[in-house]
């Protein structure tokens, strides 16, 4: 291969992966003092010049004048009878510049290792360049096209053409995506994988809320209204307890929009996902009364020291609270820092019957499961599902079929 055809080649490598002339040059120096150090089994002092717009390309070697004899180092060293033979003027200390032959010094061997040392360099450039640029970017959403689709993963590419990964663990439970299609996620990671860049994209990160949230509020996106918090189950529900810096404008009703045109864009985003938009305060007890809503609450008592809530309401509010699946109360425990245990007020205990009541048919282990979810009486657990209570309890389903006969047959009779 001529050294106009490698020089163009180098120019190629540097308009595809869009390096920088500074930078390229750099690495084509580099290139060459390595292949060069290898070839003489030790480093010496070389100056490579190369011109890419006119594929020119000189490469000199620098050695000392020493006294004949006393060559130690021949890539470094040259005698003082062969450097006079160069030039007549020579004297021991001094330099000698001698230009060396392309053509004789790289074989086909060293040209193709040339070639091969660029393209590695050229790639871990532009890796490190890629992984620089998508750190700073952590948090922000962006726009990717899928281009493969596997079984654990979706792989993405942006606008120029790198590719972006959104693992299945990152997805929304119903997302489903086809090739080509376009997909909005949250920068989530960038690590290194297999020596490549391995960007990390999230649909399920607190962080995609906050910034659908910033995109479709512009209240949110200029300051006025501040996220102070996002839960959520993806693709089930979540939670976002939001504070306004202007007492003219309503947080929660900026967020929603009239008749929810600004959130339906999000939950569409979402797949569904219900969202519950919470006015935030440091009042821990109104605001666990406000994360437990649609339920109405008649008082809460707070233990500080455990970070413990005992939430009381009336009996048919308790499933409100508690939620499909648990979700509800489980997402306002997450809001509020505050493990949260829910109680019936002593007014609606009428006609019912205390889960204590029970302890000659349910063994204690069992009752004291349900009564760690609030459920303190027995239509109090009649009200749930066993497949929530399930979920809430983690007791077996055969074991909460028993109990609800027991409890049951109690009212029957």
């Amino acid at each position: 291969m001529e050294v106009e055809n490698l020089i163009e080649s180098f120019s190629e490598f540097k308009e595809v992966k869009n390096i920088d002339r500074e930078t390229m040059m750099n690495i084509l120096e580099d290139v060459f003092k390595a292949v060069l150090a290898k070839k003489y089994d030790e480093e010496g002092n070389f100056d490579v010049i190369i011109n890419v717009d006119k594929g020119d390309l000189e490469i000199w070697r620098n050695r000392e004048v020493v006294e004949d004899g006393d060559v130690e180092i021949p890539i470094a060293q040259i005698s003082l009878s062969d450097a006079l033979k160069i030039e007549d003027d020579y004297e021991v200390g001094e330099e000698v510049s001698e230009q060396v032959s392309f053509e004789s010094e790289f074989g086909r061997r060293q040209v193709l290792s040339i070639r091969q040392h660029l393209m590695a360099r050229i790639a871990d450039q532009h890796r490190d360049e890629l992984m620089k640029r998508y750190e700073e970017r952590i948090g922000e959403i962006i726009h990717g096209e899928v281009y493969q689709i596997w079984r654990n993963e979706i792989l993405l590419q942006d606008d120029e053409g790198n590719d972006l990964s959104l693992p299945k663990l990152e997805q929304i439970p119903k997302d489903y995506f086809k090739k080509g299609e376009s997909v909005r996620a949250v920068i989530k990671e960038v690590t290194l994988k297999n020596n490549k860049a391995n960007i990390v994209l999230s649909r399920i990160a607190p962080a995609f809320i906050e910034r659908l949230f910033e995109q479709e509020v512009p209240e949110v996106f200029d300051g006025i209204i501040t996220i102070k918090n996002v839960v959520r189950v993806p693709g089930e529900r979540a939670k976002v307890a939001v504070e306004s810096y202007d007492d003219r404008i309503d947080p929660v009703g900026a967020c929603v929009g009239m008749k929810g045109s600004r959130i339906h864009g999000i939950v569409r985003e979402l797949k569904n996902e219900n969202i519950d938009v919470v006015n935030y305060t440091e009042n821990a007890q109104l605001l666990i009364s406000r994360a437990l809503s649609p339920a109405k609450i008649t008082s809460v008592t707070l233990d500080d020291e455990k970070m413990r809530a005992s939430v009381f309401m009336d009996a048919d509010q308790v499933s409100l609270a508690i939620g499909r699946g648990g979700h509800n109360i489980n997402l306002a425990g997450k809001l509020s820092g505050y493990d949260i245990d829910v109680y019936r007020d002593k007014d609606s205990f009428e006609d019912d019957v205390a889960i204590d009541e029970f302890t000659d048919e349910i063994e204690a282990w069992v009752i004291d499961a349900l009564k760690a979810i609030g459920c303190d009486t027995a239509k109090s657990v009649l009200d749930i599902s066993a497949a929530d209570l399930v979920l809430r309890t983690d007791l077996e389903i055969e074991t909460v079929e028993d109990v609800l006969s027991i409890l049951s047959s109690e009212f029957e009779d």
